[in-house]
């Protein structure tokens, strides 16, 4: 394979095939500087065309809560209480400062992920009608 720019995914799928071949290259050898030179091609494609948005907090917080085996109690009582982290955890109440803080120190979600943007659901307005006095 020559060395060329990645244009589309053909391009990228034969870049990879011929990184799989050249995979143990021995340093300071030509097959060697060929497979640095096809990562960096593949790396710079890959970027463009397969950019992964990081999750929002709460999918974030709750893959890893799955991962460590936690539970809503758990959670609870690192921010504050069960229901507070039940209502985080529903979207019915936003994470604050001090919960992201908690959160990044004790299970290892960066900041920047925490403090994104999200929808909180709006609470459902629970009046009842009164009957109208004719």
């Amino acid at each position: 394979m020559n060395i060329k720019p990645i244009k589309n995914q053909k391009d990228h799928l034969e870049a990879i095939s011929e990184i799989e071949k050249l995979w143990d290259a021995k340093k300071n050898t030509p097959e060697y500087d060929k497979l640095d030179i096809l990562i960096t091609l593949v790396d710079a494609y890959e970027a463009k065309h397969y950019t992964i948005e990081d999750p929002d907090p709460i999918e974030a917080l709750k893959s890893v809560m799955d991962e460590m085996n936690m539970k809503s109690v758990d959670l609870g009582n690192l921010i504050g209480g069960r229901s507070r982290a039940t209502e985080i955890l529903n979207r019915k109440r936003k994470l604050t400062l001090e919960m992201i803080r908690k959160i990044n120190q004790n299970l290892g979600i960066p900041t920047d992920i925490l403090v994104k943007e999200y929808k909180v659901k709006t609470p459902k307005t629970g009046r009842k009608r009164t009957p109208s006095v004719a």
